[in-house]
């Protein structure tokens, strides 16, 4: 079809000829029950902190990046890819943050 011309409308049911418009009803209501989840956390915050101080291979900077795609995600509306972003920038805060308590512990029992 050309650009500019409306498509046909599709074929419509006949009423069956026991069915009389007074028995139809008038109005139909329609309940629309909006389940407002919250946004996904992106934990961007977390990640700046640990890329400042505990940056062990790079741990901090890799989950500041994914903050920062989750936030991007998060107001662009794709909330399962902010989801996604967000969860591999917690588990890499979370190993960065293992990983220095490791190596604190390692360095106070080597001096100590």
């Amino acid at each position: 079809p050309a650009r500019g011309m409306q498509q046909p409308l599709p074929p419509y049911e006949v009423l069956p000829t026991e069915v009389s418009m007074e028995e139809m009803p008038r109005s139909t209501t329609v309940m629309v029950e909006e389940t407002q989840q919250p946004p996904p956390r992106d934990h961007l915050v977390w990640s700046l902190f640990t890329t400042v101080y505990g940056n062990f291979c790079c741990l901090g900077l890799l989950a500041f990046v994914f903050s920062v795609k989750s936030r991007d995600r998060k107001v662009l509306g794709d909330y399962s890819g902010a989801l996604s972003y967000g969860s591999t920038a917690k588990y890499l805060n979370i190993t960065a943050l293992v990983i220095n308590i490791v190596i604190v512990v390692i360095v106070i029992v080597v001096v100590s």
